[in-house]
């Protein structure tokens, strides 16, 4: 992030309620975006932990997949088992390359015969690509809707304050829904979120957005929260950031993101393989690879960021965190890093390279922070 050039950036329509709202822009993947209010990143956070806070996530892409052939090419695409999707569900999925890297990690909703697709607003390009290069059948058709925003409501009150526009109490974690508004048009909600808390993706058409994004600001609990803040929720809630954690250059199996691959495209699976970078991908669940993504509790109260080293007692480096912040709910540094598997194995005893000055860290499981969703 830095200082936007706000000529050559694109900006969402939420973009005058952000300036109102006394937002600090920044660029971000080549949008104008809120990284904090006046409230401050700390916090923002802590009000998304205790009420409900507001994102603008509209930078990201939304992508329609639909038409004859739009499961098994999709499908074929990527790790997700979507032949099994329920209607009204949705579910997370990799976009892998041929050497097993990640591209990009999506979000997949099926609702009727349609699928729409979520991915990081830094990989549309690259995920465009990818589609390109495999081009769907006849009468498949696959259109990115720039005509829509995109909000998420995240946090414990975030029912109780969308309730009273839509009835979302039915949902639970990972259901999907379309919802006739009056004032927005077509709403289309998902129970998930990026935080580790309850809460919805709200996607509606772009016209609409301020306009129901006020009406939900209007309500006592709701604060707009930004980019700093979003980061910090997600890192307590061990979710990979992509360019950080997981990249081109990252296998599911390094990242401790094997999960992702449903277990129909596992080999034993019913429809095992069949996505790009199959054999390598697959392979290393039987043999895994040299380095894996493991959660830190670094010692002291100074966060510890990404680049900085992981050695053993005698300096050798075993790897490099990913993401460390402070966290806010925690009261103290966390961190992710890619180590050495060996190590990690063995129980070595790590330190980061702070400065010159080795700070001890503990291994710790993801969550940081306890997940709770709605299930």
């Amino acid at each position: 992030m830095d200082t936007p050039n706000t000529a050559a950036l694109r900006r969402t329509p939420l973009h005058p309620l952000h300036l109102a709202g006394g937002a600090k822009m920044v660029a971000f993947a080549g949008w104008d975006m809120p990284i904090q209010y006046a409230l401050g990143i700390l916090q923002e956070h802590l009000h998304t932990r205790a009420h409900a806070g507001l994102f603008d996530v509209s930078h990201m892409g939304q992508i329609e997949v639909s038409g004859p052939g739009a499961c098994a090419w999709l499908e074929s695409l990527t790790t997700a088992d979507l032949v099994a999707l329920p209607d009204g569900r949705q579910t997370y999925a990799l976009l892998p390359n041929d050497a097993g890297g990640i591209i990009d990690d999506l979000m997949i909703q099926k609702v009727g015969p349609v699928f729409h697709v979520v991915c990081n607003a830094a990989r549309l390009a690259q995920v465009q690509a990818q589609f390109a290069a495999h081009p769907p059948g006849a009468g498949c058709s696959v259109t990115l809707h720039e005509d829509r925003a995109l909000l998420a409501l995240q946090g414990p009150q975030a029912e109780a304050v969308l309730q009273p526009l839509a009835d979302v109490a039915c949902l639970r974690f990972l259901d999907v829904r379309e919802y006739p508004d009056a004032v927005a048009g077509g709403l289309r909600l998902s129970r998930s979120g990026y935080t580790g808390e309850d809460g919805f993706e709200i996607s509606l058409p772009a016209a609409a957005a301020p306009a129901f994004a006020e009406r939900l600001l209007a309500h006592p609990d709701v604060r707009w929260i930004g980019l700093g803040a979003r980061d910090t929720l997600r890192l307590e809630a061990g979710m990979c950031l992509y360019g950080n954690d997981i990249d081109e250059g990252t296998t599911p199996v390094t990242a401790s993101i094997g999960w992702a691959v449903a277990p129909a495209r596992r080999n034993g699976g019913l429809r095992a393989g069949g996505f790009p970078g199959a054999d390598i991908i697959l392979a290393e669940f039987a043999a895994p690879p040299a380095k894996v993504r493991v959660g830190l509790l670094p010692e002291g109260r100074a966060p510890q960021r990404a680049g900085a080293k992981i050695v053993d007692a005698d300096g050798r480096e075993l790897g490099v965190i990913t993401s460390g912040n402070h966290s806010p709910t925690l009261g103290r540094p966390i961190a992710m890093a890619s180590i050495d598997r060996a190590a990690k194995n063995a129980g070595t005893p790590l330190f980061i390279d702070s400065r010159g000055q080795k700070v001890a860290a503990a291994l710790a499981s993801f969550p940081f922070v306890p997940n709770r969703y709605c299930r």
